[in-house]
């Protein structure tokens, strides 16, 4: 009867499952404070996307670390660069099976750990940056991507890529926006699975949306869908459901939520100390996120939610 009248429903098409890849590893690398996760090798990402492809996962999400870093994170638009090597490889593997969708930034290949271009004063220059942003959408389209994420949060980086994307003749590619993206304290032990540290102990606050502010955030969704995004994101999810609910209200576009590394690490960490139900826990917030009005939930969880349900 529970069942039956049941309002949420969390399946398994709602599910997707960010993935690391590293260059220049030969064995997939564990991340200590992401447990059950890992930086995989090309060979290994293989592996467990064709598994998630065989539980059912609709989607992943990549996210490239690699080998050498620079000033302005050249080997996020590098033909032969980490994720458009992978991309290649899983469009051999799955096919269209999966929606393969690139995270288009540059805080990963920059060795100051920003997201784009950093001036004299120590600030990131956003219109500089969205040429990164142009040449790493092209790269990753060209190599096989299924749909672009923008996450950099830069004012204008929509229309960038679109134009960018059109002009190439990739039309055809969606355009996911990280558009509610808060400068959250949650992101630690992703921080650790790029093997990004913000340079002279720096903050992304210039950028990303203040915790404070409903409306400031708001206000960047309606921007990013004016400018053509397909699809639109709210980061980090448990925090901010009231963002999630109010973007479900007013948009009707695909809703992504990310269930970031820090919610994740932190059910982890208190399951294994026996303080909550591990399980319970997993599917109770994520159900709160499909309530809140997602229509799709990006979590280290996926693989276990699909072996579960």
């Amino acid at each position: 009867m529970r069942r039956l009248v049941a309002e949420t429903q969390l399946n398994v098409n709602d599910l997707i499952a960010p993935l690391f890849v590293r260059e220049s590893i030969t064995e997939p690398q564990p991340i200590e404070s992401l447990p059950g996760i890992v930086q995989h090798t090309r060979d290994s990402l293989r592996q467990e996307v064709r598994a998630l492809r065989d539980l059912g996962v609709p989607a992943v999400v990549l996210f490239g670390v690699p080998s050498t870093k620079d000033a302005v994170g050249s080997e996020a638009w590098n033909p032969d660069g980490i994720v458009q090597l992978a991309l290649r490889d899983l469009r051999d593997e799955v096919g269209d099976d999966v929606v393969l969708i690139t995270d288009l930034c540059v805080d990963e290949y920059t060795d100051h750990g920003h997201c784009g271009i950093v001036d004299d004063h120590g600030e990131v220059d956003n219109d500089a940056t969205l040429e990164l942003y142009q040449k790493a959408a092209l790269a990753q389209a060209d190599a096989g991507a299924s749909v672009v994420a923008p996450s950099g949060m830069m004012d204008g980086q929509v229309a960038a890529i679109r134009s960018a994307l059109d002009g190439a003749g990739h039309e055809q590619i969606p355009i996911l926006a990280y558009a509610a993206k808060y400068a959250s304290a949650m992101y630690g032990p992703f921080r650790d699975a790029v093997d990004v540290t913000i340079a002279d102990g720096g903050h992304r606050k210039g950028y990303q949306q203040d915790p404070r502010n409903a409306r400031e955030g708001m206000a960047e969704m309606r921007a990013d869908v004016a400018e053509g995004a397909d699809m639109i994101m709210v980061k980090p999810a448990l925090s901010y459901l009231d963002i999630i609910a109010s973007a479900r209200a007013e948009f009707d576009l695909p809703i992504a939520a990310y269930q970031v590394s820090g919610e994740y690490a932190m059910i982890k960490a208190a399951g294994a100390n026996g303080w909550i139900d591990e399980e319970a826990v997993m599917l109770e917030t994520l159900t709160s996120i499909k309530r809140a009005g997602a229509d799709m939930i990006l979590t280290y969880f996926a693989r276990t939610v699909a072996e579960s349900l």
